[in-house]
């Protein structure tokens, strides 16, 4: 929406765009720089009012950065999608902060809080918002109990807000007031301070300045070539003295630069490449290589400093924010390119550059380039990234992640949302077209990302030739079946435990009784169609949702559907849900519960027939025959010698290393034998080392 701001905080220009999505609101100028970025928590009235002018009606918001008038034609309709996005982001939020101080020490019913203190709020059916009543959580006290209505403010957003919204939100208006006008004195005295080069590093650690006979005779008196200001021509050598001694490494610092100059608009190109590729290019080589990596950052900020070119200097900001999130520079070049980026305080994305580059001081370096979400959201002049994630149970939900979120972080940011009683157990999955697999919890995330979308890029253009683009997923599941108990979390058991271990029952993985299997196609029934009796009619058309594949043909159609309405009456008072923790306390007590199944061609067993189950849980790895669903053999992790895998076999050793029995497989899914197996090895080991210190505290 065009718009005019009549009063309000200082900006750059009065006459902008207002764009409005679900993560809030933006001031762009004509050439769609951010002026002001406003999320919805900041964001405490919006109101119209017709001011009688030729340029329609007003808009009038009031911010926890100030408050501003602003006139549109459109401004009735963006007051209406401003609410419309604060009443939907309120209705859907868990975040609330206290307005007031509830000290309830001696009634636990009672949450105790302070003001400004940050609520998590809890869904529970024994508290009603219509009777002034929540239940919520103390994020600093971990407390949780009821909450009055009146004592807090339900926060407009889906993702945990800001320190700095939380400390803003507990401000008087003269307080915020005071702040914002002390913020903008301080950036007006930033504004005049001379942006910083790399001019005074250079003088120790840039080479000396190419001796260029051809512009020598073209201008006698010509001005020494300037290494750390912009330039359009492209590097024959790095810049950094340290790296003269390797013409590799000078080589590769050379087309480094060149790749700069094609991302920022500097250097004609006949061929276009995708800005992943040119990023690849800038990157890849500096997060293999410690010692390219300064080369990097002084690279893109030489291309930076006195360019008039207003769309190669954006560009040039891209590629900064990406690198301060990808590795930090050395302790000599730090400072540098600090005062680099505070000198610039008023470009959009010199605070977020600050702020990364501090951040990547306390953190490993990344190890490989950035993935291309991360490219598209810095090209679309977004710092917060979103990604879509899906649950076994069909639905998904988007979360924040960042340059630096790991595995781990994701893990339990998604475990914290979806009110798990805990993360523990859960991985995050990459689905692409060839394989699933799961993520290491110590790897960032999009390293991991790229790591499987590099590989099945490499592998389907191996196969196919020319270049490819390859689809991906990102589930959430549990991964490692260890204090699983159903019942005790009904979170997990409705979105996890019983969509993950409703399909291996109905494979047949399981060696179940015939009035087992009544028993639970009772259950799912129930859990299909709840109390609607009318649908008796479909069993024999759904029996394969009801009973495992192979014991299809154990009765008929008819005596399957007698006995189950049989079971199914006597179910008395049993809601959906029940059924659905009823069905997995009946799998529960067999040995097999939790268990990841692979159909595998064994070749070391002459006992064994050639195709076999395997079962990896925490008890160990059994060997199942297909048929019969008889075990064959149990091994537990502590005979399990060793393992490994390829693309076509899983091996296994039992017992001694050297006179150990082996174990061969045939198999595709090795990797994912592996990959499971090390994890339950992980788990214990982990366990082993958790309990070492009690018992030696306990010992002392």
């Amino acid at each position: 929406f065009e718009a005019v701001k009549r009063s309000g905080p200082a900006l750059s220009k009065n006459k902008f765009i207002v764009a409005i999505n679900w993560t809030g609101v933006t001031f762009l100028d004509e050439k769609e720089r951010k002026l002001l970025v406003l999320s919805y928590p900041e964001i405490t009235v919006v109101n119209t009012v017709r001011d009688g002018k030729a340029f329609g009606q007003t808009v009038f918001l009031s911010t926890l950065k100030g408050d501003f008038t602003l006139s549109s034609l459109m401004a009735g309709d963006i007051a209406e999608l401003l609410h419309m996005f604060l009443g939907g982001l309120r209705d859907r939020s868990q975040y609330a902060v206290a307005l007031q101080e509830a000290n309830k020490q001696d009634d636990p019913t009672f949450l105790s809080f302070k003001k400004g203190e940050l609520i998590i709020l809890i869904k529970d059916d024994d508290y009603s918002p219509d009777r002034g009543w929540m239940k919520g959580k103390n994020e600093r006290t971990s407390q949780t109990g009821a909450v009055s209505m009146d004592a807090i403010l339900i926060l407009p957003t889906l993702t945990k807000p800001t320190n700095e919204v939380l400390s803003l939100l507990n401000l008087s208006p003269d307080q915020r007031k005071t702040i914002l006008q002390t913020n903008q004195r301080e950036a007006g005295t930033v504004e005049r301070v001379a942006p910083f080069s790399l001019k005074e590093f250079s003088l120790e650690y840039f080479r000396q300045p190419s001796k260029d006979v051809n512009r020598q005779v073209m201008s006698k008196g010509a001005a020494p070539e300037r290494l750390w200001a912009s330039s359009r021509e492209p590097l024959k050598q790095a810049l950094l003295k340290s790296l003269e001694r390797s013409p590799l490494l000078s080589h590769q610092a050379s087309l480094c630069f060149t790749a700069i100059l094609k991302y920022m608009g500097d250097y004609p190109t006949k061929q276009v490449q995708s800005p992943l590729e040119l990023t690849d290019q800038i990157f890849g080589l500096a997060t293999a290589n410690m010692a390219l990596r300064d080369e990097v950052y002084c690279q893109i900020m030489k291309q930076m400093t006195s360019n008039n070119n207003r769309f190669s200097l954006d560009q040039g900001w891209q590629l900064l924010w990406l690198c301060c999130g990808l590795f930090p520079p050395s302790q000599a070049l730090l400072k540098h390119a600090k005062r680099f980026l505070e000198t610039r305080r008023r470009e959009p994305l010199a605070s977020d550059c600050l702020q990364r580059l501090q951040a990547s001081l306390r953190m490993e370096p990344r190890k490989l380039p950035p993935h291309q979400v991360e490219i598209d959201a810095i090209q679309q002049s977004s710092t917060q990234i979103f990604h879509k994630v899906r649950f076994p149970n069909d639905t998904d939900e988007v979360f924040e992640v960042g340059t630096s979120t790991r595995i781990r972080d994701l893990i339990q940011t998604i475990a914290g949302k979806l009110n798990l009683a805990s993360g523990d157990g859960f991985s995050i999955f990459v689905k692409t077209p060839d394989k699933f697999l799961s993520l290491n919890e110590t790897d960032y995330f999009f390293d991991s990302l790229r790591q499987i979308t590099d590989w099945s890029m490499k592998s389907k253009r191996t196969r196919d030739g020319g270049p490819v683009n390859v689809s991906y997923l990102v589930y959430f599941m549990r991964k490692l079946w260890f204090n699983v108990y159903p019942g005790r979390d009904l979170e997990a058991d409705h979105l996890f435990h019983f969509p993950q271990e409703l399909p291996k029952y109905l494979r047949g993985y399981h060696k179940c009784t015939k009035e087992d299997m009544v028993n639970i196609a009772a259950l799912l029934f129930r859990v299909k169609f709840d109390s609607d009796k009318t649908q008796f009619v479909t069993i024999p058309k759904i029996l394969k949702e009801l009973v495992p594949n192979d014991q299809l043909k154990a009765m008929s159609s008819e005596e399957w559907k007698k006995n189950i309405i049989a079971t199914y009456n006597k179910q008395v008072g049993q809601t959906a849900e029940e059924a659905v923790v009823a069905f997995l306390k009946s799998i529960f007590r067999w040995p097999t519960f939790g268990c990841a199944f692979f159909e595998v061609k064994q070749t070391s067993e002459a006992n064994f027939p050639d195709i076999v189950q395997i079962a990896i849980s925490k008890q160990g790895v059994t060997i199942i025959h297909p048929k019969t669903k008889d075990v064959l053999a149990m091994h537990p992790y502590n005979r399990i010698a060793n393992w490994c895998s390829g693309s076509t076999y899983f091996h296994m050793t039992i017992g001694d290393l050297v006179k150990g029995n082996k174990i061969l497989c045939e198999t595709s899914l090795g990797y994912k034998m592996d990959d499971l197996l090390t994890s339950y090895v992980n788990m214990y080991v982990k366990e082993r080392k958790a309990a070492r210190p009690r018992n030696q505290r306990l010992t002392t």
